[in-house]
């Protein structure tokens, strides 16, 4: 259990400020639904919940092997959160391979309930272990429950006519219901969602709920546990709320975008992992006026997402990294066309089919310049699975009042993930309605009336919308240049060039909301020396790493990056105030570049593609080297990749330190540099 356990109640109950639990076993053993009720379960009773699924990429792997593994994490928690946990106190095994999985990381002291139906000669040997470890010692150092759930589950459910193998099936929601009880966790939600999910099958049904009520009573009356635990609702702001997923989140922020500018709602998608959950999504969604199509390809998605807008409907597609390779041609289109299009990056580990279910955000610079011309377009990221809901909202108001594809980025850790989501009222949210063309906007040369597909609303650079078969507005459209005003194919050069350089002022004119800093030190300049900034899922590791830093008496600041492009106006301002900036990423530095770029400012990066979220720990660890300016010991030959597989901190943080606050560069401050050598290091 965690250090920071409470006092126990008169009635033996355990208080936790938090706690975090983690559920693996084979891929077919659904730990995925298993967590996903359990975080439910918590959210209800008002906790502050944060999840971490992770599954292996194969639709099977090898049952009973390490590759096999699936695991879903949660934390738990009296008070706000924002990242699932570094480590698991608790750890639930279903079999060999998820106990030899997942051991390394439960926290040392922790507790471990393991089914004990699969530890056989075959079952040790398919996991890779050679000596049994119930019986080699190995887990003294845990608190250890060696439990048969499967035998037990399979008894309780004896009389709900299943085969043996269904019956076997059931052991995730006995352990559920263990797990529940010994949490002090209501299960009348997951036995009402699972008369829901299994409707049409009453054994199975039944058989479920029957597992999950005896989980429950054997942890009511065996004498194994000692110990019941409490996790009491956290202070929430007042409001209803919802246990959401990031993707479930993104989908119902498109919905609300929808409604919210008066428009039907049509989605052109074709699954890829992770972001199929909202073709899904918004596929059930039919009556709220969404119209959802499963394409034959990535190509055919986007054009009849862009036909849906032409058409006078916010146009949507979803996908992942390789299908955004696919798109960029259509991209272009859109932003020559100036046709409104969100597009839904839910990023994973990449390059190629790379790692389909785990986490990475290496397509920035890909959302940033990945078309061929001049094809700018706003670039937005979501930082956390409630967040997708706002984030899609800013995505379609963008796109409507600046007649552009957008860009918003999703990663594998958000989309999967899930946390509490207040619902807002709605009139909370914008209205980002337009008016359609529905009449001529000039006269020609004699006096004729006559529609101007590309004359531009002073304020935006927008162009008018006339929706196809409109009464005097035919117009011509497509991947040609455009002549200004007339839309008439054009090759003519200066014409070509204020196309291009219009298109680029109407992105670069963006309404984007000022760079936000937390400082409690104090306002930029007189606080902290050091300003940690991010994009995207890296929002959570870094708030938690920055508070554990300031817990322990040391100053520094956060920003994080909603608008990557075009930036806060004030960003190069904000960052210059700052004598070190650190930029965490779950790539090899694409921001860091970004911002030098854009700013002509250097950061410090910590790089690292391990297909899973930071640590909190880890964060704070090299935010605190950073402020107390300690160099690494490595060589620079080392120094890009440390033990556990992270790009580090790299070169002489004392020097740079030592050189800003001398005084020097912009501001009276200076920027922080690297060396050529650091340069190639850090690469």
């Amino acid at each position: 259990m965690p250090t920071d356990q409470l006092p126990e109640r008169p009635d033996g109950v355990r208080r936790l400020e938090n706690v975090v639990i983690r559920f693996a076993g084979d891929s077919g053993d659904g730990m995925q639904l298993t967590g996903d009720r359990f975080g439910a379960q918590a959210a209800a009773i008002g906790n502050d919940v944060a999840t971490l699924p992770n599954y292996p990429a194969e639709i099977r792997a090898p049952s009973g092997t390490v590759a096999g593994v699936s695991s879903y994490q949660l934390h738990i928690a009296d008070h706000d959160i924002t990242t699932p946990g570094d480590q698991p106190d608790v750890l639930i095994a279903m079999n060999p391979a998820a106990l030899r999985a997942n051991i390394t990381e439960l926290r040392p002291g922790g507790v471990i309930i393991l089914d004990t139906d699969s530890f056989t000669e075959l079952g040790l040997d398919k996991a890779g272990y050679e000596v049994d470890p119930l019986t080699d010692g190995s887990l003294d150092s845990y608190q250890l429950f060696a439990i048969n759930l499967t035998g037990l589950a399979s008894a309780a459910v004896a009389d709900h006519n299943l085969k043996r193998k269904d019956a076997a099936r059931t052991k995730n929601m006995y352990a559920l219901g263990l797990v529940s009880w010994m949490f002090s966790q209501p299960i009348e939600d997951t036995a009402d969602y699972l008369r829901k999910r299994f409707a049409s099958k009453p054994d199975v049904q039944a058989a479920n709920i029957a597992a999950l009520r005896a989980g429950w009573i054997y942890g009511e009356t065996t004498e194994a546990f000692a110990t019941v635990y409490e996790v009491k609702p956290a202070a929430l702001p007042p409001g209803t709320y919802r246990h959401m997923k990031g993707n479930k989140g993104i989908a119902y922020g498109l919905v609300a975008a929808a409604h919210q500018a008066g428009m039907p709602l049509f989605l052109g998608a074709y699954p890829i992992t992770p972001a199929s959950e909202v073709l899904h999504e918004l596929s059930l969604l039919t009556s709220y006026d969404v119209r959802s199509f499963q394409a034959e390809d990535e190509i055919a998605a986007i054009g009849a997402a862009i036909g849906g807008s032409f058409a006078g409907m916010l146009g949507v597609t979803v996908t992942s990294g390789p299908g955004m390779a696919l798109k960029s041609e259509a991209i272009g289109l859109a932003v020559i066309m100036e046709m409104p299009l969100v597009i839904v990056n839910v990023q994973r580990g990449g390059p190629s089919t790379g790692l389909p279910t785990k986490t990475e955000q290496s397509d920035l610079l890909q959302a940033l310049y990945g078309r061929h011309g001049e094809a700018p377009l706003p670039v937005i990221a979501a930082r956390s699975p409630a967040d997708g809901f706002a984030s899609a909202l800013e995505a379609a108001r963008i796109a409507l009042a600046y007649r552009t594809p957008v860009i918003l980025l999703s990663d594998s850790y958000i989309a999967n993930g899930s946390e509490p989501w207040r619902v807002p009222e709605l009139d909370e949210l914008p209205d980002i309605g337009i008016e359609l063309a529905t009449e001529p906007n000039a006269v020609d040369e004699v006096g004729n009336p006559v529609f101007l597909p590309y004359a531009r609303d002073p304020a935006t650079l927008a162009r008018p919308l006339a929706i196809p078969g409109t009464p005097g507005l035919a117009h011509r459209i497509g991947g040609l240049e455009k002549q200004d005003l007339t839309g008439a194919v054009s090759y003519d050069a200066d014409n070509h060039d204020l196309m291009i350089r219009t298109r680029q002022s109407k992105i670069d004119g963006v309404d984007v909301p000022p760079l936000e800093v937390d400082d409690p030190a104090g306002p930029p300049g007189s606080g902290a020396d050091v300003l940690v900034i991010g994009w995207g899922s890296t929002w959570g590791p870094i708030g938690e790493a920055c508070r554990q830093v300031r817990a322990d008496g040391l100053k520094v600041a956060q920003a994080h990056l909603r608008h990557l492009a075009p930036l806060p106006a004030n960003l190069a301002s904000v960052l210059s105030e700052y004598h070190t900036v650190l930029v965490p990423e779950m790539n090899l530095g694409q921001l860091a570049g970004h911002l030098r770029r854009e700013t002509l400012i250097d950061t410090v990066g910590y790089n690292q593609t391990r297909g899973m979220p930071f640590q909190v720990s880890e964060l704070a660890s090299v935010i605190t080297r950073v402020i107390q300016g300690v160099v690494d010991d490595d060589t620079p030959e080392q120094a890009a990749v440390g033990g556990n597989g992270a790009a580090k901190v790299v070169g002489d943080v004392t020097a740079r330190l030592t050189a800003a606050k001398a005084g020097v560069g912009a501001g009276g401050k200076t920027t922080v540099t690297h060396s050529d050598a650091t340069r190639e290091a850090g690469r």
